[in-house]
């Protein structure tokens, strides 16, 4: 027997270090295939790369399937009304600069009824993470057409099929001045997926990110063609785009892209037959609204209140 001396090696992690787990909260109630199961691992294996304390970091929705993600989140999180989350999350960023803030919306609660926030929400430019998960269907409210819909989508409003194009909210993102990150992925190719909900938090300032969803329930048939044909499965690339892996990158076609040409951002967005992911668009420079009330943040009970007894000595008579 020959004695040993081993050097044991430890690796020190920090005293507050999260595991994935603990951004981990209830069991999911969303149908089995749902790819909102995906984009809730990939978005838990992003805050855990990150570190995100589980006390600044906020999840923001308004209604529908996608909206129940802040209840499977261990952060905090506002699951607030249909079509609002947008102003809710400005709001919240606005005053609380130090937190990150996500917003979690669907293809009706977005480009519906929460239309005119989102457009606004685009110009106004704040650091803010937006998920969109776009089943192109009302799935809680049990299949009716939403914006997205493809035409002739048979639902219960359209039993006969949709008869109007649906909304491009990739082009629609594009076209609205101010924008500054545009990009889409797809649940069924997960690496993809998580690199794009990273560059995405990663970039300061509006981040659109558009996610292909599958609704096994209600979008079965159709689901099942968007996996199937990759060949109308482009991956933009570009050295300042979204990072692919090998295997991903075999599997589907690539078109070069320049992510900092808007006008070629916007030609690729109007090709409807090819789903593209990757980074259609990135403007670092663009202006950010929330910068612009962080002047006061630190200001005392006491400063408030002076700042605001002064102005309203303004209006005295």
């Amino acid at each position: 027997m020959f004695g040993l001396n081993v050097d044991y090696c430890a690796v020190d992690l920090a005293e507050d270090y999260h595991a994935q787990g603990e951004y981990e909260k209830g069991i999911a109630r969303w149908c089995p295939g749902c790819g909102d199961h995906s984009v809730l691992s990939a978005v838990q294996r992003l805050c855990q790369e990150k570190q995100l304390a589980p006390e600044k970091t906020v999840f923001v929705s308004g209604i529908g399937c996608s909206s129940r993600f802040p209840h499977y989140m261990n952060t905090y999180g506002f699951h607030g009304l249909h079509g609002r989350a947008f102003p809710v999350a400005e709001g919240v960023k606005f005053r609380r600069p130090d937190l990150n803030v996500f917003v979690v919306t669907g293809d009706g609660d977005c480009c519906s009824i929460g239309a005119g926030h989102w457009l606004h929400a685009i110009r106004y430019n704040m650091d803010l993470t937006v998920l969109l998960f776009d089943n192109q269907i009302y799935g809680m409210t049990k299949k009716q057409t939403s914006p997205t819909s493809p035409m002739g989508t048979i639902t219960n409003t359209h039993p006969q099929g949709s008869v109007l194009p649906p909304v491009n909210p990739i082009q629609t993102t594009l076209g609205v001045s101010n924008v500054s990150f545009v990009a889409q992925t797809a649940d069924w190719v997960p690496n993809h997926l998580y690199n794009t909900i990273k560059a995405a938090y990663e970039h300061k300032g509006f981040s659109f990110v558009k996610i292909s969803m599958r609704c096994s329930k209600f979008m079965g048939d159709f689901a099942k063609k968007k996996v199937s044909e990759r060949d109308r499965v482009q991956l933009l690339m570009h050295e300042n785009g979204i990072p692919v892996d090998e295997s991903t990158a075999k599997m589907f076609t690539h078109l070069p892209h320049d992510p900092s040409n808007i006008n070629a951002a916007r030609e690729v967005a109007e090709d409807v037959e090819t789903t593209y992911l990757g980074l259609f668009y990135e403007n670092k420079n663009a202006l950010r609204y929330d910068l612009y009330g962080a002047h006061n943040l630190g200001y005392s009970v006491e400063e408030k209140m002076a700042a605001i007894e002064k102005r309203f000595d303004q209006f005295a008579v």
